[in-house]
């Protein structure tokens, strides 16, 4: 007789069941309630709604601003996280710590502190305003709050692939006199490209679903999809509208959440 593996939680039926309940009750309802309310539009409805002259400026700067971010952190997401795993310094465990700050700083009390740092009085903004750099409420702010945002999700997914990649592949393509440089590119590169790929994934679909802090650094004078969406529900009280730009921001996530499962589930060898 096989014997049967020990479960912490027993009771698949049970425990399977509760996961059902609370998807449905989290997830799936009020997906539901929001595709329900959208099909009370016509086709032609929805296509107005969602690419009115307000709405395709918010999906050119939401989309823009999210991939410089996304890039801007790959990059240096890389760097940071390579030097947390490869090199032993003094300061290395603040530093650390200091990746997950945002994790931990509320959204509006970012977007504060990064407004009041890059405004034309600010500890930054006092010497880059007078070279034509303004950080703050435009769009190069934008691209600084989602590039804050995201950069700890980047850090976070790449460190532990890092910390796993055996050193003894990169040792072996520098005693068969391959240079550091070449070494990174045909030996270290392609063993990250999948969690690179994913941590941009994910770096660039929370920028796209980023609100308070890029509507702070925005300062009201440019608006992401995200606030496009709550202007509509709250301000202009236009529920069609809000309805539509969400559903066609949720389509999109979709499918980029599906594009970053298949960076994850991708075999490192």
């Amino acid at each position: 007789m096989a014997q049967r593996k020990f479960n912490a939680l027993p009771g698949f039926g049970l425990t399977l069941g509760f996961t059902l309940v609370y998807l449905t009750a989290i997830v799936l309802v009020p997906f539901g309630g929001l595709l329900l309310r959208t099909l009370e539009l016509s086709w032609s409805d929805f296509w107005k709604l969602a690419t009115t002259p307000r709405a395709l400026a918010a999906y050119q700067l939401t989309f823009g601003a999210s991939l410089v971010a996304a890039l801007a952190n790959a990059i240096f997401g890389t760097l940071l996280a390579w030097v947390l795993v490869r090199y032993r310094f003094p300061g290395r465990r603040l530093i650390d710590a200091i990746v997950d700050f945002p994790f931990a700083l509320p959204t509006a009390v970012a977007g504060l502190t990064l407004a009041n740092l890059f405004s034309g009085n600010g500890w930054l903004g006092r010497f880059l305003v007078p070279l034509g750099i303004h950080g703050a409420f435009t769009q190069l702010g934008v691209v600084i709050a989602l590039t804050f945002v995201g950069m700890p999700f980047v850090v976070r997914t790449l460190q532990p692939v890092l910390q796993n990649l055996e050193r003894e592949v990169e040792e072996a393509a520098a005693t068969l006199g391959a240079p550091p440089l070449r070494a990174f590119w045909r030996v270290t590169l392609p063993l990250t490209a999948g969690a690179l790929g994913a941590a941009w994934l994910l770096a660039f679909v929370l920028s796209i679903s980023a609100f308070v802090t890029p509507h702070l650094m925005g300062g009201g004078r440019v608006f992401v999809l995200a606030t496009e969406i709550y202007d509509a529900a709250t301000q202009s009280l236009d529920w069609p509208a809000a309805a539509a730009l969400s559903v066609y921001a949720l389509l999109l996530l979709s499918l980029l959440g599906a594009a970053k499962n298949a960076f994850d589930r991708r075999d490192p060898r």
